[in-house]
């Protein structure tokens, strides 16, 4: 599984490089951008990003000091503005109840003592916790989403009906603790699901059509 699994990253990054993820200037707009991504595309996210910024409200304190109202403005390119004001106040207040409000002491925390702790935030799930750990706290756990379980089901490596917990398990159990590794290969992952193996997938040019011509894996169905 080790071999497979490292065969499939080093596939995806020789044909399609570095991805650069996650894209921010700092780790509290990453973790922004990690709790607005929930149920839209990143270009939606981009947008609220610079409406943001340009409101110089990308820190912690300067974003408490806003209104709900006007946050919740702000972000309203992002869809769900409303439920996504609440659960970025609410992680405002985890952190400044638990931390003081500062994120290097945050960071400083044991990864699985930091991960409990994120999913004991409302509005805040596994892979926006792990999102969080991983590109913005720079430890090693693997983010699982929609788009890498879709591949690993269609390469046969797991079955639909795996839990968050256990796909995460096959990367972190067969592959080194690397967060560099799990960076680039979560977000390759992502750019094959965006590009090929979407809901009608597109197998013909697929990078890891090898991948599964060479298991006796027949392609899925269109």
């Amino acid at each position: 599984m080790r071999r497979r699994l490292l065969r499939i990253y080093h596939r995806l990054y020789r044909r399609l490089g570095p991805q650069g993820w996650w894209p921010g200037r700092s780790r509290f707009e990453v973790i922004v951008g990690a709790i607005l991504t929930q149920n839209t595309n990143w270009g939606n996210v981009e947008k609220a990003i610079r409406q943001l910024r340009g409101a110089r409200a990308l820190t912690p304190s300067a974003m408490s000091a806003l209104s709900r109202h006007r946050l919740a403005t702000l972000i309203r390119p992002a869809g769900t503005f409303a439920v996504k004001t609440r659960r970025l106040q609410n992680f405002l207040a985890f952190l400044r109840t638990r931390y003081g409000g500062n994120l290097r002491r945050m960071f400083r925390d044991e990864p699985a003592r930091l991960r409990d702790a994120l999913l004991g935030v409302s509005g805040i799930g596994p892979e926006t916790a792990d999102s969080i750990l991983l590109y913005a706290g720079n430890m090693p756990v693997f983010v699982i989403d929609a788009y890498t379980k879709r591949i690993l089901v269609r390469h046969r490596l797991i079955s639909p009906e795996a839990a968050y917990h256990e796909v995460q398990a096959l990367f972190m159990n067969h592959l080194p603790q690397d967060t560099q590794l799990y960076n680039e290969y979560h977000a390759l992952l992502v750019a094959v699901g965006k590009a090929y193996c979407r809901s009608t997938p597109r197998c013909d040019t697929c990078p890891l059509r090898w991948d599964l011509e060479g298991h006796g894996i027949p392609l899925p169905r269109r």
